[in-house]
């Protein structure tokens, strides 16, 4: 079964420096620039911005 091409896996990476990150999916044709989210990163333990990489 093919996976869905509107649905890519993206790479967040903590913007603190710590080299952090999550990975999550997209819809491509709703969201088509970089997505940034507010999540936990537990190297420096609070809330910071996290930028998709590619």
């Amino acid at each position: 079964m093919k996976r869905n091409e509107t649905r890519t896996t993206v790479k967040l990476r903590s913007t603190a420096g710590t080299g952090y990150t999550y990975v999550t999916r997209k819809n491509r044709r709703n969201t088509p620039d970089r997505l940034v989210l507010r999540k936990y990163d537990p190297r420096i333990r609070r809330h910071v911005e996290f930028r998709e990489e590619r």
